[in-house]
């Protein structure tokens, strides 16, 4: 066997809707085609391919798991501040020793621990 790359993450809500604004309409993933399941949820797709799927489920107590956070590479990092400040999003923003990478922690609306890396080229908020 080879891995050959990530396909996807999937991420539990009780809030499908929360979950769905705040993955398309703050992070700006494109919601697409995701198969008729017998349960609610979405699927989130970059450059026509599904990286994100969400679930809804019944959450537990400690809803952070075994997964530290999901890491997307990402642009525009002036703009993505003013959306999380505009939608009352707590972060936190800095940059990677060494490379200078821009890295940007947040919380989507169940608890999981999102990064968004920027090019360390890009000016600071």
């Amino acid at each position: 066997m080879s891995i050959q790359g990530m396909n996807h993450f999937n991420v539990l809500t009780d809030d499908v809707d929360a979950t769905r604004r705040f993955y398309a309409g703050i992070l700006g993933l494109t919601e697409g085609k995701r198969p008729p399941f017998a349960f609610d949820g979405a699927w989130f797709y970059v450059d026509g391919r599904p990286i994100l799927h969400v679930s809804k489920a019944k959450l537990p107590v400690d809803r952070k798991g075994v997964i530290d956070h999901i890491a997307f590479s990402a642009s525009d990092l002036k703009g993505t501040v003013a959306r999380l400040k505009e939608s009352n999003v707590e972060f936190a923003l800095g940059q990677q020793v060494g490379t200078r990478l821009w890295q940007l922690f947040c919380n989507d609306p169940m608890g999981a621990r999102v990064e968004l890396d920027f090019d360390p080229s890009e000016s600071p908020p």
